[in-house]
């Protein structure tokens, strides 16, 4: 990685970034999603791919599954901005590429990437050395979690208005979360104004999960353990939909692996597929 990297996206963060690209450069038309500016960001090198995580066999159904749930929280930004929603927030935003990936739905948004302080400030450099730039529309909101900051407070600061509804997206983080900082998150979102909606990856117990990707995600949990940040929450759906009911939102779905498979994966013959009972989407409205 290039020296910033120390600074930039944690190790999950970039390799989500890579497995987006690995999907255009080792997965057959069509692509469910096109994303290489994650690459650009990072500019790991001509090594990047010889990397022991980043083995195209091995990763398969880890990338349908990042490059998925991408795909489908674009098409409900784009949805929800079609029906007037003018606010999209991103809790824990990493390498999200939206903002310069899809400017014609953007730029009618104001977008807020809330992220730690560090590797939002190293993100935003590379955005302004890449030529990207960052449009008045787009609003960083650094956040020390570790230190208890407050995402709501920043968001305000940032020009976030309470009054109007916004969409508020949280991937790959709710593991990372005890229960009841889940429950405070859903309740600070529940909230948000009449007409908001929240999309969220949550991981279901390991055991569950397909015998392909066990092994994988067991990996990445003694990973996790062995870096500090251990996973903290699993949720069955009939749990994380009870979770968010209590947190107020007035409906609540929950958005299956063969959901998306039917919506993204359907006449592929390679295979490509998001694995059941992994990481799956909880979806509510206020």
């Amino acid at each position: 990685m290039n020296d910033k990297q120390d600074v930039a996206a944690d190790s999950t963060a970039a390799r989500v970034a890579l497995w987006r690209a690995l999907h255009v450069e080792a997965d057959p038309l069509p692509h469910v999603l096109e994303d290489k500016i994650g690459l650009k960001l990072l500019s790991p090198g001509e090594g990047w791919r010889s990397r022991g995580d980043m083995d195209p066999q091995f990763t398969r159904p880890f990338r349908a599954s990042i490059v998925a749930r991408a795909r489908f929280i674009e098409d409900l930004v784009a949805e929800q901005a079609a029906r007037g929603v003018g606010q999209y927030v991103i809790l824990g935003a990493g390498l999200d590429t939206f903002a310069q990936r899809r400017p014609e739905i953007a730029s009618r948004l104001r977008v807020f990437e809330v992220d730690q302080p560090g590797p939002q400030a190293w993100k935003r450099q590379r955005l302004i050395e890449l030529g990207f730039g960052v449009p008045d529309w787009l609003r960083f909101v650094p956040v020390d979690f570790e230190a208890s900051g407050s995402w709501r407070d920043g968001l305000v600061t940032a020009g976030f208005d309470g009054s109007k509804p916004a969409i508020v997206v949280s991937t790959g983080v709710s593991m990372y979360l005890t229960r009841d900082a889940n429950a405070a998150t859903l309740r600070e979102v529940a909230a948000l104004a009449p007409g908001s909606t929240l999309a969220m990856t949550f991981l279901l117990p390991l055991a569950l999960a397909d015998p392909e990707v066990r092994p994988g995600l067991e990996m990445a949990e003694r990973g996790a353990r062995a870096s500090g940040t251990p996973f903290l929450s699993f949720f069955v759906p009939a749990g994380i939909l009870a979770l968010a009911r209590e947190a107020g939102f007035k409906e609540a779905r929950h958005v299956s692996a063969a959901d998306l498979t039917g919506r993204y994966f359907m006449g592929r013959t390679d295979g490509l597929r998001p694995p059941s009972n992994a990481e799956e989407l909880l979806v509510a409205n206020t």
